[in-house]
């Protein structure tokens, strides 16, 4: 398992997306956005994607020197399409115009359609933290073509992971980040699994006869993932499909081809509003800080060595990955160097 520096691994990425015909601006974002998700020990939305990234770019569903733009906005809202260049640098760009909105006009909502893989969602409510901002963020739409998720007590999958995120921003502390699927996993630790040719935990998937299974290959073979919670997660599911794909209207954007059959119709919204709207900033993240030092403050249960704060894992991961390199396991990189080469570009 080879050890390999922030820089390194940002260079490499970059170079491959740049020989697969990415300009330079969207290579750096998309290294960027990969690398932090290996630094935030988030690897199921990090570097082994690259490999389908520029599958996708030969295959015409990632456009690589795309921009996305504004084609509807008023003070507070706006709908940006992004051209189905890399889902990163849309959803960044929607981010952005929606802080924008947020400083000016206290509220702000921004949706994104012809978006492909946003990657790792928590991102965007980190830059909206770090801006002074609350963000709620909802993703869908995979399951439109490809449905992989089952709703509570059904046996035949119709949506998707479908993630949520929460940012709030908290002074001195890291930003309180919640991001998850609404499945028990995401779909990309099942593919890890089968590729390690590990077993999953019980209770994250079903086989196609409804049945509960620990083997990975079930699901893509007609099985579907389980919402997280049961009727809670089921039910946060479909409002993430509600609020992602129908309120942004993805459908009517939806292309042949582009975005393949699990970006085609995927639709993201951005909720924003300013941190400061009752109270002043420092006021706000300061009861922020001590609700925080509260709950690290509890004595842990049985089982457990601590209680922390949702962001809290990924804001050490980073500090540690940024010292001591990333861990990529062997198969990962060898993929790196597999399509390294099929571009013509030599490692060092």
């Amino acid at each position: 398992m080879p050890n390999i520096k922030v820089n390194k691994l940002t260079k490499v990425i970059e170079r491959i997306l740049l020989a697969a015909g990415s300009d330079c601006d969207n290579a750096k974002r998309v290294a960027h956005a990969l690398v932090l998700s290996e630094l935030s020990g988030v690897a199921t939305h990090g570097v082994h994607h690259l490999p389908r990234y520029v599958q996708s770019i030969h295959d015409g569903e990632i456009v690589p020197t795309a921009k996305p733009e504004v084609i509807h906005e008023t003070d507070n809202t706006a709908l940006v399409k992004g051209n189905w260049t890399f889902g990163f640098v849309s959803a960044e760009y929607g981010m952005k115009v929606g802080i924008d909105k947020a400083r000016d006009h206290q509220v702000a909502i921004v949706s994104v359609v012809q978006v492909n893989h946003i990657g790792r969602v928590g991102e965007y409510a980190e830059m909206a933290a770090e801006a002074g901002m609350v963000s709620i963020i909802f993703s869908s739409g995979y399951g439109k073509i490809v449905p992989v998720a089952v709703p509570y007590g059904g046996s035949k999958p119709l949506l998707s992971t479908n993630p949520v995120s929460i940012g709030v921003p908290a002074g001195n502390e890291p930003p309180m980040v919640l991001d998850f699927a609404t499945t028990t996993a995401a779909q990309s630790k099942v593919t890890i699994a089968l590729r390690q040719g590990k077993k999953l935990p019980d209770g994250l998937i079903i086989d196609k006869f409804g049945s509960p299974s620990t083997e990975p290959a079930d699901l893509f073979d007609g099985g579907s993932l389980l919402p997280f919670g049961g009727h809670k997660g089921s039910a946060l599911m479909m409002a993430c499909e509600m609020l992602g794909r129908l309120f942004s209207g993805a459908d009517a954007y939806a292309e042949p081809v582009r975005g393949g059959d699990g970006m085609r119709y995927q639709g993201v919204t951005f909720i924003i509003f300013r941190a400061d709207l009752n109270q002043n900033l420092n006021e706000f993240t300061g009861s922020m800080n001590e609700l925080q030092h509260q709950v690290r403050g509890i004595t842990p249960a049985p089982g457990f060595n601590e209680v922390v704060v949702p962001g809290d894992i990924e804001a050490r991961a980073r500090h540690a990955g940024r010292s001591e390199g990333i861990q990529l396991p062997d198969e990962v990189w060898s993929s790196l160097v597999d399509v390294a080469n099929s571009l013509g570009v030599v490692l060092t």
